[in-house]
């Protein structure tokens, strides 16, 4: 039998689920402007970004974090960023959810 607080913590990881699920819809078009892609619709969380992607360049991740920061009201510092959040499009957008 489901409690009232199972109940609420199903609800609340459903609700943290869609919310980072819009993210990552967000973030992908912010990729897909940046890098001047024109079919993005088959990315998920799990595309490669660094490496995988050509037009995916040091000026691309300076005009991505710009973009990020406008668009969620960020202020990510320099030290804040390493290769690693670059790797998928999901680990990008935990790293943005993370500091909104």
């Amino acid at each position: 039998m489901l409690t009232f607080k199972s109940k609420w913590f199903m609800f609340d990881r459903v609700y943290i689920k869609q919310v980072w699920m819009r993210m990552l819809k967000q973030v992908i078009e912010i990729l897909q402007i940046c890098l001047q892609i024109s079919d993005c619709s088959d990315w998920d969380e799990h595309t490669q970004l660094l490496g995988a992607i050509a037009e995916f360049d040091s000026m691309a991740v300076v005009t991505v974090i710009t973009q990020l920061e406008e668009s969620f009201g960020l202020c990510i510092d320099d030290d804040e960023i390493s290769a690693e959040i670059f790797e998928t499009v999901g680990q990008l957008t935990t790293f943005v959810q993370a500091r909104c």
